[in-house]
């Protein structure tokens, strides 16, 4: 097993960090997503984070909140201790693609009930919403076949992973 550099940790950190802020996402949540992959056991209290980070403990509050709405990252109750421990699971990225699956199902509801109200397909605005519904749907469809795609990779590569000592 190689030996972990916390250097390189860190220089990673700030570089996928910087990716995420790319595509999109908070820059200091993407800071703490990073962090938390990297992370030896995936687990850090808000403390740890701010140390890690060198940011102020507000600011951190507010990137974990961002990141457990998302389900990018879960918070669970230390025990015997108020404190709480921000953790990213092993399969991160599939448990927010969940997430978004189920938002994704009810923006298509909504956008369907909304077609009677702009005379249906009869007008342009109908088209529209009718188009958003039928591309919902099929990113819909799409998801679930990923999913039991997903599910049989993730098995054939943890299948190839040394067992835990």
């Amino acid at each position: 097993m190689t030996e972990r550099d916390e250097r390189a940790v860190a220089a990673y950190v700030e570089r996928f960090g910087n990716v995420l802020t790319e595509a999109g996402m908070p820059r200091l949540a993407s800071r703490v997503f990073a962090q938390l992959l990297a992370d030896t056991d995936g687990r850090m209290t808000a403390l740890e984070l701010t140390e890690a980070l060198d940011v102020s403990p507000a600011a951190v509050s507010g990137a974990v909140q961002y990141l457990t709405q998302t389900h990018l990252i879960g918070k669970e109750r230390e025990r015997g201790s108020r404190r709480d421990v921000y953790v990213v699971h092993l399969d991160a990225w599939h448990e927010a693609m969940l997430s978004r699956d189920r938002l994704l199902g009810q923006m298509e509801s909504s956008v369907r009930a909304g077609l009677a109200a702009v005379g249906g397909v009869g007008s342009e605005a109908g088209r529209r919403l009718a188009l958003s519904v039928e591309f919902l749907d099929h990113v819909a469809r799409e998801m679930a076949d990923m999913h039991a795609s997903w599910e049989r990779r993730r098995a054939q590569i943890a299948a190839d992973w040394p067992a835990d000592a």
